[in-house]
């Protein structure tokens, strides 16, 4: 289960729209895989995690597109 970065605050930079939140976060979270695996392979962090906190620190926008 995550915990950090809290969900509800992460749900706020989608306008509360957690489905809109997950699939951010998956889609940036695969184009880290590609782009920087052996940085997520030494680290104790996940894609997934790694995606969250660049959402939740304002580095990814989620946009309408």
């Amino acid at each position: 289960m995550m915990n950090q970065p809290p969900i509800d605050e992460l749900a706020a930079k989608t306008d509360g729209n957690k489905y809109k939140l997950c699939t951010v976060i998956a889609k940036r979270a695969k184009e880290l895989e590609k782009r920087i695996p052996e940085e997520i392979e030494k680290s104790d962090k996940k894609a997934i995690t790694m995606a969250a906190e660049e959402i939740y620190n304002g580095t990814i926008v989620a946009s309408e597109e």
